[in-house]
C-alpha cells in the first residue's frame, strides 16, 4: 500500500491575482484538483470504532460495529445500539462519501461568477456572484484553503491547514469548521478541529477515510469534547 503523502499548504506566496478581476480559471483549477471517486464506484465495507475521550485524556467510552457504504453512497451501520453513536458514525461516512462525488465545475458552479478579493497567507479570496452570491472562498496553489458558504439557513466557515496528495487530486487532512448565524454572525456551537487520515483500498484507489479525530471547543452549556472514528478491515464491494 503506498504511503500517504501529507503536506501543509505551501508557504510560498500565491501568484497574485488583481483584486476585482475575474478569477474563474484559478478557482476552477482548485475545484478540479479535489480528489473524487471514479464513475462506477462500487462501495466498500469494514469495521467501525468510535471512542470518546474524557477530561483525563484517556478514552472513557468505546463502541465497535460494522459498516457498509454502497454504490449509492448510502451508509449502513450494524452492531451499534446507541442511536446517537450510530447516527454519528453513519453521518461521518455519508459526509465523506458525498464529497467524493464527481460533478463538473459547470454542474456545481455554472450559475456563479467569481472575482478576486485580497490575497493573504491563507490564499486569494474568491468572491462569488450569481446564484451563490454571499459565498466566499480562498485558494492557494490549486487548493481550496477556505470555504465560507450559506447552507440551510446557517453559515459554515472552513479553513484547510494541510492536505493529503493522492496523485489524483488532494484531500483535506487538517481543517477547522465553525457555524454562525448568517444575519448576525453569532456563533452556533464551538469551533471543531478535524484530522483525517485516508488510505487507498487498493493500489491507485479509491481512497477512503480510515480515521477521523474531531475536537470540539466548549460553547455555552456544551463542554469541549474529542471523538475518534476509525474504519478498519476495509474492503471494496
Amino acid at each position: 500500500m503506498p504511503a500517504l503523502a501529507v503536506t501543509a499548504t505551501p508557504e510560498a506566496p500565491a501568484a497574485l491575482i488583481a483584486p476585482g478581476s475575474d478569477c474563474t480559471a484559478a478557482f476552477r483549477a482548485a475545484y478540479e484538483n479535489r480528489y473524487t471517486w471514479e464513475p462506477g464506484f462500487g462501495g466498500y465495507q469494514g469495521r467501525c470504532v468510535w471512542e470518546q475521550t474524557g477530561q483525563n485524556g484517556e478514552p472513557d467510552r468505546r463502541v465497535e460495529g460494522t459498516f457498509q457504504v454502497g454504490a449509492d453512497l448510502k451508509a449502513s451501520v450494524e452492531g451499534i445500539d446507541d442511536e446517537e453513536i450510530h447516527k454519528a458514525i453513519a453521518s461521518q461516512l455519508w459526509e465523506v462519501a458525498i464529497h467524493r462525488v464527481r460533478r463538473s465545475f459547470e454542474q456545481t458552479h455554472g450559475d456563479n461568477t467569481f472575482s478576486a478579493g485580497d490575497t493573504d497567507a491563507v490564499g486569494t479570496e474568491v468572491i462569488v456572484g450569481g446564484k451563490g452570491a454571499g459565498d466566499r472562498y480562498r485558494i492557494k496553489d490549486d487548493v481550496v484553503t477556505m470555504v465560507h458558504r450559506h447552507i440551510h439557513g446557517t453559515v459554515v466557515t472552513i479553513f484547510t491547514e494541510s492536505v493529503t496528495h493522492t496523485g489524483n487530486g488532494y484531500l483535506s487532512r487538517r481543517y477547522s469548521s465553525q457555524y454562525a448565524d448568517p444575519a448576525t454572525g453569532e456563533l452556533r456551537g464551538g469551533k471543531s478541529q478535524f484530522l483525517d487520515t485516508f488510505v487507498p483500498l487498493s493500489q491507485g484507489g479509491p481512497w477512503v477515510l480510515s480515521e477521523r479525530v474531531v475536537e470540539s471547543e466548549a460553547q455555552g452549556d456544551t463542554p469541549a469534547g474529542r471523538q475518534l472514528f476509525r474504519f478498519e478491515d476495509l474492503q471494496a464491494l
